[in-house]
């Protein structure tokens, strides 16, 4: 598994985690049913605490992107409930498109970072 942590980010770390297996799961390099390494092996493979891998797995959980299985572990598991997606994009994206206005970020610009970065996702996201 290829994660990468920036130790010098202002970001918490279980926060990146986090937002790496969610980038993963977009991008069909983590796919439904796949096993994520235990807490223990994810700490040592990153070089973090098992406190901060435990963190962001229970975010994951808590979000609809993996279950905990006792005999597995964590597994990609995605949630597809479509419109309570929907409201968490949408409460993110108030706070992201307020930075950006004060920004003086213009909203062709903002469309042009949103086709940008839905190229990089493929055709999943296209329905």
């Amino acid at each position: 598994m290829f994660i990468e942590i920036d130790f010098n980010s202002d970001e918490a770390i279980y926060m990146q985690l986090r937002n790496q297996i969610i980038m993963g799961i977009a991008t069909s390099r983590f796919r439904e049913g796949d096993m994520l390494p235990s807490v223990r092996q994810m700490a040592d493979d990153i070089g973090i605490n098992m406190h901060t891998v435990n963190k962001a797995y229970t975010v994951l959980r808590q979000e609809g992107y993996v279950k905990v299985d006792r005999r597995k572990g964590a597994v990609i598991a995605v949630d597809v409930n479509k419109m309570q997606a929907l409201e968490d994009v949408r409460r993110e994206l108030i706070v992201t498109l307020a930075k950006a206005s004060c920004k003086n970020i213009s909203r062709e610009e903002v469309h042009a970072l949103i086709d940008e970065i839905y190229e990089d996702y493929g055709k999943g996201m296209e329905d």
